[in-house]
């Protein structure tokens, strides 16, 4: 049996990213993805990289940081081509490390239906925006929950689209403790790391720029603590510090995507699961092990909200709408 060309299995990365993630979000992304695809050239450049610097949100938050942002595919290209060894050394030094705060609110009605004071403990918080849901603004389909207190900065405010049987709460969830791990935590003082994660932002994503800037402001007046550690040898005793009338929850937003082993990602479910807490993921379906599934067919391009494995909604995978399942 004749083996896969691994360029076009690159190509079809690239492909896949460009229809179900940066079409409809990022005019310009479908149109570099689409361009690399059909571009031996690049991709034998990318194909000689580790298999997880391969990622097209990778590649190209390197080329407009090196760069700047192409207008197009040509430009793209000729700038890739005349600036690969730049472009590469760029790629090797960096990581994904989006922070979405917008995913705070399709977390919140999980977070909101549980006993309250929570502990947040967030695997993957890259600069720890998501430990912050007590501290922003949402809007859901007119129904409005601003933060649990007053914060010294001007919030954002993130607009979810709910299904009519989301239970939306009145208000923000009590938070006593929040901690976050992460392999190379970002510091949001820091001006070099703060322009690395604006870069991950894609462009032609509306006000999605505005608002990242805007959660990172509240962050700075009283940053999350957020660990450089890894989540099998480092997870349980930084849950060994919560409070004890708190209650604990460990969560995860699009990191597993980033975790290609399978046995990594088994280590990863049975560490969480040996801790007292409760566990939220918000992930691609099927990349934890035993996750309860929707008898419902997965919609393009969604997330799939669980606790303790059980399957309770699907989510945009960067805030945008949330619809629960009955």
């Amino acid at each position: 049996m004749a083996r896969a060309d691994p360029l076009d299995e690159l190509a079809g990365v690239y492909v896949r990213f460009a229809e179900h993630e940066a079409r409809g979000r990022s005019p310009l992304y479908e149109e570099l993805a689409r361009g690399v695809a059909a571009d031996r050239e690049i991709l034998s450049v990318l194909a000689d990289l580790p298999r997880a610097k391969r990622q097209p949100n990778l590649v190209f938050a390197a080329l407009r940081c090196v760069c700047g942002t192409p207008a197009g595919w040509r430009e793209f290209r000729s700038r890739f081509l005349a600036r690969r060894d730049e472009i590469v050394a760029f790629v090797l030094a960096r990581r994904t490390q989006t922070n979405e705060p917008a995913r705070c609110a399709t977390l919140l009605p999980a977070l909101a239906a549980l006993p309250q004071p929570l502990a947040l403990l967030e695997v993957g918080a890259s600069a720890g925006l998501c430990l912050l849901p007590d501290r922003y603004t949402y809007e859901y389909d007119g129904h409005r929950i601003p933060p649990r207190r007053p914060v010294p900065a001007a919030t954002p405010t993130f607009a979810c689209r709910p299904s009519p049987s989301t239970p939306l709460p009145d208000r923000a969830v009590e938070v006593a403790w929040r901690a976050g791990l992460d392999l190379e935590p970002i510091d949001v003082r820091d001006p070099e790391q703060v322009d690395w994660l604006e870069a991950l932002v894609w462009p032609g994503e509306g006000n999605r720029l505005e608002l990242l800037r805007a959660a990172l402001e509240v962050a700075r007046t009283d940053p999350p603590r957020v660990v450089e550690g890894d989540v099998r040898h480092d997870l349980a005793e930084l849950a060994a510090q919560v409070p004890p009338d708190a209650t604990l929850v460990v969560f995860h937003t699009a990191v597993l995507a980033y975790v290609s082993d399978l046995l990594d990602r088994v280590a990863f479910a049975d560490t969480i699961a040996a801790l007292d807490a409760v566990w939220i993921a918000n992930e691609s379906p099927g990349l934890l092990r035993d996750t309860a599934r929707s008898d419902e067919p997965w919609p393009s391009g969604r997330f799939l909200l669980t606790q303790d494995g059980l399957p309770l909604a699907w989510t945009d995978p960067h805030g945008a709408s949330i619809d629960w399942l009955s």
